[in-house]
Formats: C-alpha cells, sequence, structure tokens
C-alpha cells in the first residue's frame, strides 16, 4: 500500500511515517499542501493521510482538489476539532474517513488499510500460490502448513507478487507500490529483499525472474 502523510506538525508527521513503515507500508511524509499536491500529481497513492490545519494549501483544499483531479486516493482526514458538525464538513469536502486528534496508533492503522482495500480491486481472504498461504488479515505466511517469518518489507513484496499471480511485475513497479520515494532506484533493493525472501520460502521457487522483465508469481 502507498500512502501520503500530511501533517504540519513534523514530529508528528515522522512518527505516523515510522509507525505505518513498520506496518509494511510504503509512505511519503509532506508538511504543507502545496507539497502534498505536488505529490499526488506525480504518484498513485492508495491513501491520503490528510491534516486539516496544512499551510501554504489547506487540508480543506487539497481534499477538494483530490476530488476535482479525479485522484484515486482515499482521504483519512486528521484534525484537532471532534465536534458532529467538524466531521460532517470534512466528509462533505469528500473526505472517506475521519479521525480527530489525540488518537490510537492502532486505530489509525485500522483505518488506512480499510481505505487502502477501498481502492484496490477486491482480493481473496487468503492468497495461494503453489504451496504457499498468505493472510492479509493475520499478516501469516505458510508453506506446506509451516510458519515462514518474514519482515515486513517481505511479507509486503509477497504479497504484491502473489495478489497478481502469472505477472510478470518489473521492479520498477515494485519500488513504487512497496517502498517509499527514500529507496533508490538504481541500488539492488528489490533484488536483495527477494533473495531474502526466496530463500526463508525455500525449495522449490515461486517467485520467477524474467530475464530483462521482473518477477512473476506461480
Amino acid at each position: 500500500m502507498r500512502v501520503l502523510v500530511a501533517e504540519d506538525h513534523p514530529l508528528l508527521a515522522e512518527t505516523i511515517g515510522t509507525g505505518l513503515r513498520r506496518e509494511g507500508m510504503a509512505v511519503d511524509v509532506v508538511t504543507d499542501g502545496g507539497e502534498a499536491l505536488h505529490r499526488l500529481d506525480a504518484t498513485a497513492y492508495d491513501v491520503l493521510v490528510l491534516d486539516r490545519g496544512l499551510p501554504v494549501v489547506s487540508g480543506d483544499d487539497v481534499c477538494r482538489q483530490v476530488g476535482a483531479r479525479g485522484l484515486t486516493a482515499r482521504v483519512l482526514m486528521l484534525t484537532a476539532a471532534g465536534t458532529l458538525t467538524d466531521r460532517v464538513a470534512g466528509l462533505d469536502l469528500g473526505a472517506d474517513d475521519y479521525l480527530t486528534k489525540p488518537f490510537d496508533f492502532p486505530e489509525l492503522v485500522a483505518r488506512v488499510r480499510a481505505l487502502g482495500r477501498r481502492s484496490v480491486a477486491p482480493v481473496p481472504p487468503v492468497l495461494r500460490v503453489a504451496d504457499v498461504e498468505l493472510d492479509p488479515a493475520r499478516r501469516t505466511v505458510t508453506r506446506s502448513g509451516r510458519p515462514v517469518p518474514l519482515t515486513a518489507k517481505e511479507f509486503t513484496l509477497l504479497a504484491y507478487l502473489m495478489a497478481r499471480p502469472g505477472r510478470v511485475v518489473s521492479a520498477e513497479e515494485l519500488l513504487d507500490h512497496v517502498w517509499d520515494e527514500a529507496a533508490n532506484p538504481f541500488t539492488t533493493t528489490v533484488k536483495t529483499t527477494l533473495g531474502r525472501l526466496r530463500a526463508k520460502l525455500g525449495p522449490p521457487p515461486i517467485i520467477t525472474t524474467i530475464r530483462e522483465g521482473g518477477y512473476r508469481a506461480g
């Protein structure tokens, strides 16, 4: 899942970004509405975590522009104003969900995941390729019934490939959707992570490298 966090408080913005990355999401962080719109135009985000009180361009105006420009990102609006009137106003602007500050981080994660599921085509509750099963809800992977412990990034990479069985996925696409903007496209990040993932899954391999094409599960 690719997430943009737009929050004007730098410490809170980085805290949210770090926490979501630990949940296996690819996260970019900005602190003003003008930069948020620039990123939204350049990248197809699944979810936008949006503070209403942004400088340069307000969060309200960013939310309006998401709808006006036909962008696909689902919007989770954050605000310190928690009255019913405020919540209704935020939803009327086009927000998909609304969370007041202060909030419990597990609730934020759950809401982001729920919005992310709405932004993409539905996938089976449990992904299966050969004898490998991946349960996105429980965040578990098994092979022939044997648990396979994975890091958050390895899990997200495997889930992305298994949700597209038989399709060749380029390294560039994986960088766009599994990593965030901090990933250097000229490094061997994808290849290295796939190497660790294959070693943990064991033989026979379920992920095939397609010469000059990318990677395919199944």
